[in-house]
Protein backbone atom coordinates (compact mmCIF):
# COMPACT_ATOMS: atom_id res chain seq x y z
CA UNK A 1 0.00 0.00 0.00
CA UNK A 2 1.53 3.30 -1.13
CA UNK A 3 1.99 5.93 1.57
CA UNK A 4 3.93 8.66 -0.25
CA UNK A 5 2.66 11.14 -2.83
CA UNK A 6 5.20 9.80 -5.35
CA UNK A 7 3.95 6.22 -5.23
CA UNK A 8 0.28 7.07 -4.73
CA UNK A 9 -2.10 5.39 -7.15
CA UNK A 10 -4.11 8.62 -7.11
CA UNK A 11 -1.46 11.34 -7.09
CA UNK A 12 1.63 9.52 -8.40
CA UNK A 13 1.35 10.62 -12.02
CA UNK A 14 0.62 14.22 -11.01
CA UNK A 15 3.56 14.68 -8.65
CA UNK A 16 6.00 12.42 -10.52
CA UNK A 17 6.41 10.42 -13.71
CA UNK A 18 6.13 6.66 -14.18
CA UNK A 19 9.39 6.48 -16.13
CA UNK A 20 11.33 8.10 -13.30
CA UNK A 21 9.62 5.98 -10.68
CA UNK A 22 10.82 2.92 -12.57
CA UNK A 23 14.41 4.23 -12.56
CA UNK A 24 14.38 4.43 -8.75
CA UNK A 25 12.25 1.33 -8.11
CA UNK A 26 13.40 -1.64 -6.04
CA UNK A 27 13.35 -3.73 -9.20
CA UNK A 28 15.61 -1.41 -11.20
CA UNK A 29 17.94 -0.81 -8.26
CA UNK A 30 18.34 -4.55 -7.73
CA UNK A 31 18.82 -5.05 -11.47
CA UNK A 32 21.70 -2.58 -11.29
CA UNK A 33 23.28 -4.57 -8.42
CA UNK A 34 23.10 -7.64 -10.64
CA UNK A 35 24.49 -5.74 -13.65
CA UNK A 36 27.53 -4.73 -11.59
CA UNK A 37 28.13 -8.18 -10.09
CA UNK A 38 27.78 -9.68 -13.58
CA UNK A 39 30.21 -7.18 -15.06
CA UNK A 40 32.68 -7.69 -12.20
CA UNK A 41 32.70 -11.47 -12.63
CA UNK A 42 33.05 -11.12 -16.39
CA UNK A 43 36.09 -8.83 -16.31
CA UNK A 44 37.75 -10.74 -13.47
CA UNK A 45 37.34 -13.96 -15.44
CA UNK A 46 38.89 -12.32 -18.50
CA UNK A 47 41.79 -11.02 -16.38
CA UNK A 48 42.34 -14.42 -14.75
CA UNK A 49 41.60 -13.08 -11.28
CA UNK A 50 38.83 -15.63 -10.77
CA UNK A 51 38.39 -18.94 -12.65
CA UNK A 52 36.63 -18.49 -15.99
CA UNK A 53 34.27 -21.32 -15.06
CA UNK A 54 33.21 -19.35 -11.96
CA UNK A 55 32.81 -16.17 -13.97
CA UNK A 56 30.55 -17.93 -16.48
CA UNK A 57 28.45 -19.45 -13.72
CA UNK A 58 28.04 -16.13 -11.90
CA UNK A 59 27.15 -14.26 -15.10
CA UNK A 60 24.50 -16.86 -15.85
CA UNK A 61 22.83 -16.36 -12.47
CA UNK A 62 22.86 -12.57 -12.25
CA UNK A 63 19.24 -12.42 -13.38
CA UNK A 64 16.45 -10.43 -11.79
CA UNK A 65 13.98 -13.25 -12.38
CA UNK A 66 15.99 -15.40 -9.95
CA UNK A 67 15.67 -12.99 -7.04
CA UNK A 68 13.55 -14.12 -4.08
CA UNK A 69 12.09 -10.80 -2.96
CA UNK A 70 10.80 -11.96 0.41
CA UNK A 71 14.22 -13.36 1.26
CA UNK A 72 15.89 -10.17 0.02
CA UNK A 73 13.65 -8.06 2.25
CA UNK A 74 14.22 -10.23 5.30
CA UNK A 75 18.00 -10.33 4.87
CA UNK A 76 18.22 -6.59 4.25
CA UNK A 77 16.31 -5.89 7.45
CA UNK A 78 18.63 -8.27 9.30
CA UNK A 79 21.92 -6.96 7.87
CA UNK A 80 21.05 -3.35 7.14
CA UNK A 81 22.11 -3.44 3.47
CA UNK A 82 20.73 -5.36 0.48
CA UNK A 83 24.01 -6.17 -1.30
CA UNK A 84 25.05 -9.12 0.85
CA UNK A 85 21.54 -10.54 0.49
CA UNK A 86 21.76 -10.28 -3.31
CA UNK A 87 25.23 -11.87 -3.37
CA UNK A 88 24.00 -14.67 -1.10
CA UNK A 89 21.24 -15.49 -3.57
CA UNK A 90 23.60 -15.47 -6.56
CA UNK A 91 26.00 -17.73 -4.68
CA UNK A 92 23.24 -20.13 -3.67
CA UNK A 93 22.03 -20.47 -7.27
CA UNK A 94 25.49 -21.29 -8.63
CA UNK A 95 26.73 -24.89 -8.78
CA UNK A 96 29.76 -26.40 -7.08
CA UNK A 97 30.42 -23.40 -4.86
CA UNK A 98 31.52 -21.37 -7.91
CA UNK A 99 29.32 -18.53 -6.65
CA UNK A 100 31.87 -17.95 -3.86
CA UNK A 101 33.83 -15.90 -6.41
CA UNK A 102 30.93 -13.41 -6.76
CA UNK A 103 31.68 -9.93 -5.37
CA UNK A 104 35.42 -10.75 -5.40
CA UNK A 105 37.37 -7.88 -3.82
CA UNK A 106 34.35 -5.57 -3.69
CA UNK A 107 32.61 -3.97 -0.74
CA UNK A 108 28.93 -3.20 -0.22
CA UNK A 109 29.36 0.52 -0.86
CA UNK A 110 31.13 -0.12 -4.17
CA UNK A 111 28.06 -1.85 -5.54
CA UNK A 112 25.56 0.52 -3.90
CA UNK A 113 27.29 3.68 -5.14
CA UNK A 114 27.87 2.37 -8.65
CA UNK A 115 24.24 1.27 -8.86
CA UNK A 116 23.15 4.76 -7.79
CA UNK A 117 25.33 6.26 -10.52
CA UNK A 118 23.76 3.96 -13.11
CA UNK A 119 20.33 5.04 -11.88
CA UNK A 120 21.38 8.69 -12.04
CA UNK A 121 22.51 8.17 -15.62
CA UNK A 122 19.06 6.86 -16.54
CA UNK A 123 17.34 9.59 -14.56
CA UNK A 124 19.43 12.38 -16.06
CA UNK A 125 18.66 11.07 -19.55
CA UNK A 126 14.96 11.59 -18.81
CA UNK A 127 15.65 15.05 -17.37
CA UNK A 128 17.71 15.91 -20.45
CA UNK A 129 14.86 15.05 -22.82
CA UNK A 130 12.35 16.98 -20.71
CA UNK A 131 14.62 20.04 -20.67
CA UNK A 132 14.89 19.90 -24.44
CA UNK A 133 11.12 19.64 -24.82
CA UNK A 134 10.61 22.59 -22.47
CA UNK A 135 13.25 24.65 -24.27
CA UNK A 136 11.67 23.87 -27.63
CA UNK A 137 8.25 24.93 -26.34
CA UNK A 138 9.71 28.19 -25.03
CA UNK A 139 11.40 28.77 -28.39
CA UNK A 140 8.06 28.39 -30.19
CA UNK A 141 6.46 30.93 -27.87
CA UNK A 142 9.40 33.33 -28.15
CA UNK A 143 9.26 33.22 -31.94
CA UNK A 144 5.47 33.48 -32.19
CA UNK A 145 5.19 36.41 -29.78
CA UNK A 146 8.49 38.12 -30.64
CA UNK A 147 6.74 41.44 -31.31
CA UNK A 148 3.65 41.10 -29.12
CA UNK A 149 3.68 43.93 -26.54
CA UNK A 150 3.04 43.15 -22.90
CA UNK A 151 3.76 45.24 -19.88
CA UNK A 152 6.91 44.47 -17.93
CA UNK A 153 6.40 44.33 -14.19
CA UNK A 154 8.71 45.43 -11.38
CA UNK A 155 7.81 44.77 -7.74
CA UNK A 156 4.40 43.63 -9.07
CA UNK A 157 3.85 47.11 -10.49
CA UNK A 158 3.57 47.98 -14.17
CA UNK A 159 7.01 49.02 -15.39
CA UNK A 160 7.88 49.50 -19.08
CA UNK A 161 6.67 47.65 -22.18
CA UNK A 162 8.41 44.47 -23.29
CA UNK A 163 7.18 41.71 -25.57
CA UNK A 164 5.82 38.36 -24.55
CA UNK A 165 8.38 36.76 -26.83
CA UNK A 166 11.11 38.55 -24.89
CA UNK A 167 9.67 37.21 -21.62
CA UNK A 168 9.72 33.66 -22.98
CA UNK A 169 13.19 34.06 -24.51
CA UNK A 170 14.68 35.23 -21.21
CA UNK A 171 13.45 32.02 -19.55
CA UNK A 172 14.59 29.98 -22.57
CA UNK A 173 18.15 31.32 -22.19
CA UNK A 174 18.24 30.06 -18.60
CA UNK A 175 16.78 26.70 -19.57
CA UNK A 176 19.42 26.22 -22.25
CA UNK A 177 22.08 27.05 -19.68
CA UNK A 178 20.73 24.14 -17.62
CA UNK A 179 21.15 21.91 -20.66
CA UNK A 180 24.77 23.05 -20.93
CA UNK A 181 25.31 22.44 -17.20
CA UNK A 182 24.01 18.92 -17.59
CA UNK A 183 26.50 18.15 -20.36
CA UNK A 184 29.31 19.62 -18.24
CA UNK A 185 28.51 17.65 -15.09
CA UNK A 186 28.08 14.24 -16.71
CA UNK A 187 31.82 13.45 -17.01
CA UNK A 188 32.25 14.31 -13.32
CA UNK A 189 29.28 12.52 -11.81
CA UNK A 190 28.89 9.45 -14.01
CA UNK A 191 31.82 7.77 -12.30
CA UNK A 192 31.71 4.33 -10.76
CA UNK A 193 33.17 3.07 -7.50
CA UNK A 194 35.33 0.01 -6.83
CA UNK A 195 37.69 0.43 -3.92
CA UNK A 196 37.08 -2.28 -1.35
CA UNK A 197 36.95 -1.81 2.40
CA UNK A 198 38.79 1.49 2.87
CA UNK A 199 39.03 2.34 -0.80
CA UNK A 200 42.58 1.11 -1.43
CA UNK A 201 41.63 -2.20 -3.12
CA UNK A 202 43.82 -4.04 -0.63
CA UNK A 203 41.51 -7.05 -1.05
CA UNK A 204 42.98 -7.80 -4.48
CA UNK A 205 46.63 -8.81 -4.45
CA UNK A 206 46.92 -8.70 -8.23
CA UNK A 207 45.07 -6.92 -11.00
CA UNK A 208 43.28 -4.43 -8.75
CA UNK A 209 43.50 -1.37 -11.00
CA UNK A 210 43.00 -3.48 -14.10
CA UNK A 211 39.78 -4.82 -12.60
CA UNK A 212 38.60 -1.33 -11.75
CA UNK A 213 39.35 -0.01 -15.24
CA UNK A 214 37.73 -2.96 -17.03
CA UNK A 215 34.67 -2.86 -14.75
CA UNK A 216 34.04 0.81 -15.48
CA UNK A 217 34.53 0.26 -19.19
CA UNK A 218 32.05 -2.61 -19.11
CA UNK A 219 29.49 -0.42 -17.33
CA UNK A 220 30.16 2.64 -19.48
CA UNK A 221 31.23 4.76 -16.50
CA UNK A 222 34.28 6.89 -15.80
CA UNK A 223 37.04 5.29 -13.74
CA UNK A 224 37.69 7.23 -10.53
CA UNK A 225 41.16 8.58 -9.85
CA UNK A 226 40.68 7.58 -6.23
CA UNK A 227 37.88 6.10 -4.18
CA UNK A 228 35.07 8.47 -3.17
CA UNK A 229 33.26 6.49 -0.47
CA UNK A 230 33.06 9.53 1.80
CA UNK A 231 33.74 12.33 -0.68
CA UNK A 232 30.22 12.94 -1.98
CA UNK A 233 30.49 16.13 -4.03
CA UNK A 234 29.36 14.44 -7.23
CA UNK A 235 26.08 13.25 -5.73
CA UNK A 236 25.50 16.67 -4.16
CA UNK A 237 26.25 18.31 -7.52
CA UNK A 238 23.43 16.37 -9.13
CA UNK A 239 21.11 17.49 -6.34
CA UNK A 240 22.23 21.10 -6.74
CA UNK A 241 21.69 20.89 -10.50
CA UNK A 242 18.17 19.57 -10.05
CA UNK A 243 17.53 22.31 -7.50
CA UNK A 244 18.59 24.94 -10.03
CA UNK A 245 16.32 23.44 -12.68
CA UNK A 246 13.50 23.50 -10.15
CA UNK A 247 14.08 27.19 -9.55
CA UNK A 248 13.62 27.90 -13.25
CA UNK A 249 10.48 25.78 -13.42
CA UNK A 250 9.17 27.65 -10.39
CA UNK A 251 9.79 30.95 -12.18
CA UNK A 252 7.63 29.77 -15.08
CA UNK A 253 4.88 28.60 -12.73
CA UNK A 254 4.97 31.84 -10.75
CA UNK A 255 4.59 34.06 -13.81
CA UNK A 256 1.82 31.93 -15.30
CA UNK A 257 -0.05 31.95 -11.97
CA UNK A 258 0.17 35.73 -11.73
CA UNK A 259 -0.82 36.26 -15.36
CA UNK A 260 -3.81 33.91 -14.92
CA UNK A 261 -5.30 36.11 -12.20
CA UNK A 262 -8.80 37.33 -13.03
CA UNK A 263 -7.66 40.95 -12.94
CA UNK A 264 -4.81 40.19 -15.37
CA UNK A 265 -6.01 37.37 -17.65
CA UNK A 266 -3.09 37.47 -20.09
CA UNK A 267 -2.16 33.77 -20.28
CA UNK A 268 -3.80 30.54 -19.19
CA UNK A 269 -2.85 26.93 -18.62
CA UNK A 270 -4.23 24.62 -21.34
CA UNK A 271 -7.97 24.17 -21.06
CA UNK A 272 -9.68 20.86 -20.43
CA UNK A 273 -13.30 20.40 -19.31
CA UNK A 274 -13.50 20.57 -15.54
CA UNK A 275 -9.78 21.27 -15.05
CA UNK A 276 -9.13 23.81 -12.33
CA UNK A 277 -12.79 24.12 -11.35
CA UNK A 278 -13.96 24.69 -7.81
CA UNK A 279 -16.47 22.64 -5.84
CA UNK A 280 -18.30 25.87 -4.83
CA UNK A 281 -17.30 28.47 -7.46
CA UNK A 282 -18.13 27.29 -10.98
CA UNK A 283 -16.52 30.31 -12.62
CA UNK A 284 -13.01 29.51 -11.43
CA UNK A 285 -10.12 28.32 -13.58
CA UNK A 286 -7.34 27.50 -11.15
CA UNK A 287 -3.67 27.19 -12.23
CA UNK A 288 -3.49 23.50 -11.36
CA UNK A 289 -0.20 22.51 -13.00
CA UNK A 290 1.51 25.59 -11.60
CA UNK A 291 0.44 24.63 -8.10
CA UNK A 292 2.01 21.19 -8.45
CA UNK A 293 5.18 22.64 -9.94
CA UNK A 294 5.51 25.05 -7.03
CA UNK A 295 4.99 22.31 -4.44
CA UNK A 296 7.38 19.86 -6.10
CA UNK A 297 10.28 22.21 -6.60
CA UNK A 298 9.98 23.54 -3.05
CA UNK A 299 10.37 20.05 -1.58
CA UNK A 300 13.09 19.20 -4.13
CA UNK A 301 15.17 22.11 -2.84
CA UNK A 302 15.08 20.59 0.64
CA UNK A 303 16.39 17.32 -0.78
CA UNK A 304 19.18 19.21 -2.55
CA UNK A 305 20.17 20.64 0.83
CA UNK A 306 19.99 17.16 2.39
CA UNK A 307 22.38 15.81 -0.26
CA UNK A 308 24.83 18.54 0.71
CA UNK A 309 24.37 17.48 4.32
CA UNK A 310 25.37 13.95 3.26
CA UNK A 311 28.77 15.33 2.20
CA UNK A 312 29.73 15.74 5.86
CA UNK A 313 30.93 12.15 6.21
CA UNK A 314 33.29 10.69 8.77
CA UNK A 315 36.63 9.13 7.85
CA UNK A 316 36.65 6.47 5.09
CA UNK A 317 33.20 4.96 5.63
CA UNK A 318 30.46 7.09 7.17
CA UNK A 319 28.00 6.39 9.98
CA UNK A 320 24.71 7.75 8.68
CA UNK A 321 25.32 10.57 6.19
CA UNK A 322 25.50 8.06 3.34
CA UNK A 323 21.98 6.80 4.03
CA UNK A 324 20.61 10.34 3.58
CA UNK A 325 21.23 9.83 -0.14
CA UNK A 326 19.09 6.69 -0.15
CA UNK A 327 16.12 8.83 0.89
CA UNK A 328 16.77 12.09 -0.93
CA UNK A 329 18.23 11.02 -4.27
CA UNK A 330 15.22 9.01 -5.48
CA UNK A 331 12.77 11.60 -4.20
CA UNK A 332 14.45 14.62 -5.77
CA UNK A 333 14.54 12.86 -9.15
CA UNK A 334 10.91 11.74 -8.88
CA UNK A 335 9.61 15.12 -7.71
CA UNK A 336 11.54 16.93 -10.42
CA UNK A 337 10.15 14.54 -13.03
CA UNK A 338 6.67 15.63 -11.98
CA UNK A 339 7.57 19.30 -12.14
CA UNK A 340 9.16 18.86 -15.57
CA UNK A 341 6.11 16.99 -16.87
CA UNK A 342 3.70 19.66 -15.60
CA UNK A 343 5.86 22.43 -17.08
CA UNK A 344 5.85 20.76 -20.49
CA UNK A 345 2.07 20.50 -20.33
CA UNK A 346 1.69 24.19 -19.50
CA UNK A 347 4.08 25.52 -22.12
CA UNK A 348 3.08 23.24 -24.99
CA UNK A 349 -0.54 24.30 -24.66
CA UNK A 350 -0.25 27.80 -23.18
CA UNK A 351 -3.13 30.09 -24.12
CA UNK A 352 -2.03 33.68 -24.78
CA UNK A 353 -4.41 36.65 -24.93
CA UNK A 354 -2.54 39.41 -26.78
CA UNK A 355 -5.60 41.69 -26.76
CA UNK A 356 -5.79 41.55 -22.97
CA UNK A 357 -2.06 42.23 -22.77
CA UNK A 358 -2.53 45.46 -24.71
CA UNK A 359 -5.60 46.45 -22.71
CA UNK A 360 -3.71 45.98 -19.45
CA UNK A 361 -0.92 48.19 -20.77
CA UNK A 362 -3.43 51.00 -21.30
CA UNK A 363 -5.09 50.95 -17.87
CA UNK A 364 -2.68 53.56 -16.46
CA UNK A 365 -3.67 56.14 -19.08
CA UNK A 366 -0.13 56.21 -20.42
CA UNK A 367 1.79 56.42 -17.15
CA UNK A 368 3.86 53.37 -18.09
CA UNK A 369 5.45 55.49 -20.82
CA UNK A 370 6.85 58.01 -18.34
CA UNK A 371 10.41 56.72 -18.82
CA UNK A 372 10.17 57.27 -22.58
CA UNK A 373 8.81 60.79 -22.04
CA UNK A 374 11.55 61.57 -19.53
CA UNK A 375 14.26 60.40 -21.93
CA UNK A 376 12.63 62.32 -24.80
CA UNK A 377 12.71 65.53 -22.76
CA UNK A 378 16.21 64.91 -21.39
CA UNK A 379 18.11 66.55 -24.29
CA UNK A 380 16.07 69.75 -23.84
CA UNK A 381 15.58 69.99 -20.07
CA UNK A 382 18.32 67.74 -18.64
CA UNK A 383 17.63 64.21 -17.48
CA UNK A 384 17.27 64.93 -13.76
CA UNK A 385 14.99 67.91 -14.23
CA UNK A 386 12.96 65.98 -16.79
CA UNK A 387 12.63 63.10 -14.31
CA UNK A 388 11.27 65.34 -11.56
CA UNK A 389 8.95 67.16 -13.93
CA UNK A 390 7.46 63.97 -15.37
CA UNK A 391 7.15 62.55 -11.86
CA UNK A 392 5.01 65.54 -10.85
CA UNK A 393 2.92 65.31 -14.01
CA UNK A 394 2.29 61.59 -13.37
CA UNK A 395 0.99 62.45 -9.91
CA UNK A 396 -1.25 65.07 -11.50
CA UNK A 397 -2.57 62.58 -14.07
CA UNK A 398 -3.39 60.14 -11.28
CA UNK A 399 -5.07 62.76 -9.12
CA UNK A 400 -7.19 64.06 -12.01
CA UNK A 401 -7.70 60.65 -13.66
CA UNK A 402 -6.59 62.08 -17.00
CA UNK A 403 -4.43 60.58 -19.79
CA UNK A 404 -0.79 61.51 -19.40
CA UNK A 405 -0.66 62.73 -23.00
CA UNK A 406 -3.25 65.45 -22.22
CA UNK A 407 -1.18 66.68 -19.28
CA UNK A 408 2.01 66.69 -21.34
CA UNK A 409 0.73 68.62 -24.35
CA UNK A 410 -0.72 71.32 -22.08
CA UNK A 411 2.48 71.89 -20.10
CA UNK A 412 4.20 75.18 -21.11
CA UNK A 413 7.78 73.93 -20.76
CA UNK A 414 7.14 70.74 -22.69
CA UNK A 415 5.25 72.20 -25.62
CA UNK A 416 8.17 74.53 -26.30
CA UNK A 417 10.22 71.51 -27.39
CA UNK A 418 7.85 68.70 -28.46
CA UNK A 419 4.70 68.71 -30.57
CA UNK A 420 1.65 66.58 -29.84
CA UNK A 421 2.55 64.03 -32.57
CA UNK A 422 6.03 63.75 -31.07
CA UNK A 423 4.59 63.26 -27.59
CA UNK A 424 2.08 60.72 -28.89
CA UNK A 425 4.96 58.79 -30.42
CA UNK A 426 6.76 58.81 -27.07
CA UNK A 427 3.59 57.55 -25.38
CA UNK A 428 3.02 54.64 -27.79
CA UNK A 429 4.28 51.38 -26.20
CA UNK A 430 4.98 49.81 -29.59
CA UNK A 431 7.64 52.46 -30.22
CA UNK A 432 9.51 51.68 -27.02
CA UNK A 433 10.20 47.98 -26.96
CA UNK A 434 13.93 48.62 -27.01
CA UNK A 435 16.06 45.75 -28.26
CA UNK A 436 13.55 43.08 -27.26
CA UNK A 437 13.31 41.67 -30.77
CA UNK A 438 17.07 41.64 -31.24
CA UNK A 439 17.55 39.82 -27.95
CA UNK A 440 14.86 37.27 -28.80
CA UNK A 441 16.61 36.55 -32.10
CA UNK A 442 19.95 36.11 -30.34
CA UNK A 443 18.48 33.62 -27.86
CA UNK A 444 16.70 31.70 -30.62
CA UNK A 445 19.91 31.49 -32.66
CA UNK A 446 21.83 30.17 -29.66
CA UNK A 447 19.04 27.67 -28.97
CA UNK A 448 19.09 26.41 -32.53
CA UNK A 449 22.85 25.88 -32.30
CA UNK A 450 22.59 23.88 -29.05
CA UNK A 451 22.96 20.18 -29.77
Amino acid sequence: MAATIIDSRIFGDIFSDSRMRHVWSDENRTAKYLDIERALAKVQGQLGIIPQEAADEIVQHCELSMIDWDQLKAKTEQIGYPIIAVVNQINANCRDRLGEYCHWGATTQDITDTAAVLQMREGLALVEQDLKDISDALAVLAQKYRDTPVIGRSNLQQATPITFGYKMASILAGMDRHRERLQQLKPRVLMGEFGGASGTLSSLENGAMETQAALMEELGLAQPLISWHTVRDTIAEVGAFLGLVGGSLGKIAMDVKLMMQTEVGEVFEPYAPGRGSSSTMPQKRNPISCLYIHANISVARQHAAALMDAMVADHERSTGPWEIEWVSLPEIFCLMSGALKQTKFVLQGLEVDATRMRANMDITNGLVMSEAVMMGLGPYLGREYAHDLVYDLCRQALAENRPLIDILVAHPEIKQHLTRPQLESLCDPVNHLGQAGVMVDRVLAAHAALV
